[in-house]
């Protein structure tokens, strides 16, 4: 592990997912190299990474659909491959390209999904109130639907399952507003109802509502993990305030950054050991106005990704990909 790596939280569940200092290489090109990743029963975690960093490739190794060249990876204790029959039936996966059987209705669509796994008839109740949450119309022909719809019809199938660990990858690509609220509200049930959750996605202010963990990756490898807040203390905190008299006493802190005073107007960053001590200092001044901004979920990735740049390892998320939602349910069972 990395010296960027997991920040060691003790108190968290056991891991349904466990992944340590994975190996994936495609030719010469390494697309995994030294990865780590945990996922805990009832948890919601961010997997993030741009094009390229190793995510698709890492849920595959999970999903039991590639070969790994070294480290280890548990899935509910099990090995993705060796166990995955019985890892399977405990799984819902959606991709992010959701391809669907074109001459069949979204509803059919649902039920065939549905009966791959067993579950039709106990899903029924399930089915229809998912239905009405996600306003799909499940008469519809499935070469007719829009990506969303088609998206819609692989959420729908997968949270009707009553399964321990949901994998989704980019699973909100192409919903408006009001259906990205709707599977929002549909993930915080899973979760707590104790499903553990590995939600892979581009859209930051998702990962940021929806998730209580996040792991950064880059060039196949962890860089950054941990729960929000944590990973935010290892950053700046930016203070804006209005503040009536001598302001002079917050150039002292060392925790104290880019101080720029005009007039009233107060504003700098501090560094999250510095905290107390530059509320303490507040105190004492004349504060007519205060807010103090933890960074953004956006900001950590920048600075974890040193603002964009690549090493030009990692998958091309998709390059070796045959994973609609009936070629995941081919493998075993994923939507």
């Amino acid at each position: 592990m990395s010296e960027h790596a997991a920040i060691e939280d003790q108190g968290r569940a056991a891991p349904v997912i466990e992944v340590r200092d994975l190996h994936k290489r495609f030719g010469r090109f390494a697309a995994l190299d030294g990865l780590d990743l945990r996922v805990g029963a009832g948890e919601v975690a961010g997997f993030l990474g741009p094009n390229g960093a190793g995510k698709s490739t890492t849920i595959r190794v999970l999903l039991g659909m590639y070969r790994y060249d070294s480290g280890e990876v548990r899935v509910f204790g099990a090995e993705p491959r060796a166990d995955a029959v019985s890892i399977h039936r405990r799984l819902a996966y959606v991709p992010g390209d959701v391809t669907l059987w074109p001459s069949l209705s979204g509803g059919e669509c649902i039920d065939l999904l549905l009966s791959l796994r067993g579950v039709r008839a106990a899903a029924a109740p399930r089915r229809a109130e998912l239905v009405e949450r996600f306003e799909l119309d499940p008469t519809k022909r499935a070469s007719t639907y829009s990506k969303g719809n088609r998206q819609k019809v692989a959420l729908i199938a997968a949270l009707c399952a009553d399964t321990d660990l949901l994998i989704l990858d980019e699973p909100t690509s192409g919903l408006d507003p009001l259906m990205n609220h709707q599977f929002a509200e549909c993930v915080r049930e899973r979760a707590a109802a104790g499903s553990a959750i590995l939600m892979s996605s581009h859209i930051l202010a998702d990962v940021e509502q929806l998730c209580e963990t996040v792991t950064i990756i880059r060039a196949g490898r962890t860089v950054q993990s941990g729960t929000l807040t944590e990973l935010r203390h290892l950053r700046r905190s930016r203070v804006n305030a209005t503040v009536v008299g001598d302001t002079s006493a917050l150039a002292t802190p060392i925790a104290v950054h880019d101080l720029a005073v005009q007039g009233e107007s107060v504003t700098f960053t501090v560094d999250d050991t510095g905290l107390g001590e530059v509320t303490r200092i507040l105190a004492g001044l004349d504060v007519r106005r205060l807010t103090i901004e933890p960074p953004s979920l956006e900001e950590l990735f920048l600075h974890a990704y040193g603002d964009g740049e690549n090493d030009g390892h990692g998958d091309n998320d998709g390059a070796h990909d045959g994973s609609g939602v009936h070629g995941a349910a081919n493998e075993g069972g994923a939507a």
